[in-house]
């Protein structure tokens, strides 16, 4: 009988609001498809893959233009042919761009050709940031394809300026960054404010890629709460477009020194599930940061995690279920799951390290130990069932600091026996 009376009610429903819909003229129905604050494509605005990238540009910055004022959304209509569009663009206030996809970890690929299809852009500009992020904005579902950068050759890797980015006067709050995929990109998001340039509550979600400085997301004086979700870096990730990176390119890379994700002057960072593959660092918590960061996998790196801190409140981090690879270069010296100094506190649990040869890369079978403590203020470490193989060094821990105070229980070391530090008497 229930059942029944749902059946009705949802048929009246539904010929309730058939009847609206048939009701409506040509021009109503216009109006409601986003003429006044809904969705368009960005072909009703001259955006089209036959354009010139400066002609592109254009359009779309009068596309944006016109879904400022009323909080519109912008299509990015799925395409046989990539959108060419020239750097420099303004995503003002209140737009979101939307495309097709989720994040397409392998790449989309034309039948024919070597290229993506779907919601793309395709991007030379090497001046100009490709698009600058205001307050409540959104970019979603988009493939990000720089078609001139080299595979192959790190002597003509192509510094293109950053693909999405904040003002640095400016700043930028309450922005969402997801299903984002890039290929050939140098640095992919870049949120590096300035003190008159804060940006606050960014989120970061299912973002895919392999930065070519080896930064893939970088914040600076965030002070509320920025999240790092289910991002996953890797060379790999345009294999079914063209077979991705060389071995050189990857090498070259990591010889730059940089991380993946880089926090500076944020409070309170979220980082959850995140992946690297092919990096000098993994992870770097800024002096002046603090947060939680947990389910991870930093893969063929030099340096894991190097935290560190400029004071003793609210410089704590808590690092938790993570594996963490550290093999890349030749010389075990250089290579530290861990890198901790400065003050404040870290607190781990359950993260695991080891090394071993991959193909992709140079890399060795040996770290030099699990964790690097320098500095000479005190900080403060704990530990738990953590895991800790292939360092060379004959204890898990070069301690060089000494007011570190450091104590771990229930841990592996890499003889696979119990290890507490400072062992006990």
């Amino acid at each position: 009988m229930l059942y029944q009376i749902n059946r009705i009610m949802l048929g009246c429903i539904m010929t309730s609001f058939c009847s609206g819909v048939m009701a409506m003229d040509a021009s109503e129905a216009t109006a409601a498809a986003g003429r006044q604050g809904g969705a368009r494509s960005i072909r009703e605005f001259g955006v089209l893959s036959s354009n010139s990238p400066a002609v592109n540009r254009d359009n779309l910055q009068k596309a944006i233009d016109w879904a400022s004022p009323c909080g519109g959304a912008l299509y990015v209509e799925p395409s046989e042919e990539p959108y060419r569009v020239d750097g420099g663009l303004i995503l003002k206030a209140n737009v979101s761009l939307i495309g097709v996809h989720g994040p397409v970890g392998r790449g989309t690929r034309h039948p024919e050709k070597v290229q993506p299809v779907g919601s793309v852009f395709a991007i030379d500009d090497e001046k100009n940031p490709f698009i600058t992020v205001e307050h409540a904005t959104q970019i979603r579902g988009i493939q990000f394809w720089y078609p001139k950068q080299t595979l192959r050759n790190p002597d003509k890797i192509i510094a293109y300026p950053a693909t999405i980015c904040c003002s640095p006067s400016k700043g930028a709050q309450g922005v969402t960054l997801s299903c984002l995929t890039f290929y050939g990109e140098y640095l992919a998001m870049d949120f590096n404010g300035g003190r008159g340039g804060i940006v606050e509550q960014i989120l970061f979600e299912h973002c895919y890629g392999y930065p070519l400085s080896g930064e893939f997301i970088r914040i600076d004086h965030c002070y509320d709460i920025p999240r790092i979700l289910h991002c996953h870096v890797n060379p790999a990730n345009r294999r079914m477009i063209d077979g991705g990176y060389s071995r050189a390119v990857i090498d070259s890379v990591i010889a730059r020194r940089t991380f993946t994700y880089r926090i500076e002057h944020t409070d309170n960072a979220q980082l959850m599930d995140l992946f690297t593959f092919g990096a000098y660092g993994g992870i770097y918590l800024g002096a002046a940061s603090y947060g939680q960061l947990t389910n991870f996998n930093l893969d063929c790196v030099k340096v894991g995690i190097h935290k560190l801190g400029d004071s003793t409140k609210n410089r704590n981090w808590q690092i938790s279920q993570g594996s963490i690879i550290a093999n890349a270069g030749q010389d075990a010296a250089e290579i530290h799951p861990f890198i901790v100094e400065g003050m404040g506190h870290t607190a781990i649990t359950n993260v695991e390290a080891f090394s071993g040869l991959n193909g992709a890369l140079t890399a060795i079978e040996m770290s030099q130990d699990f964790m690097l403590v320098r500095g000479q203020e005190k900080l403060t470490i704990t530990l738990f069932g953590c895991r800790m193989r292939n360092y060379a060094s004959e204890q898990p821990f070069t301690v060089t600091n000494p007011k570190a105070v450091i104590r771990a229980v229930g841990c592996i070391d890499k003889n696979e026996n119990l290890f507490e530090y400072p062992a006990s008497k």
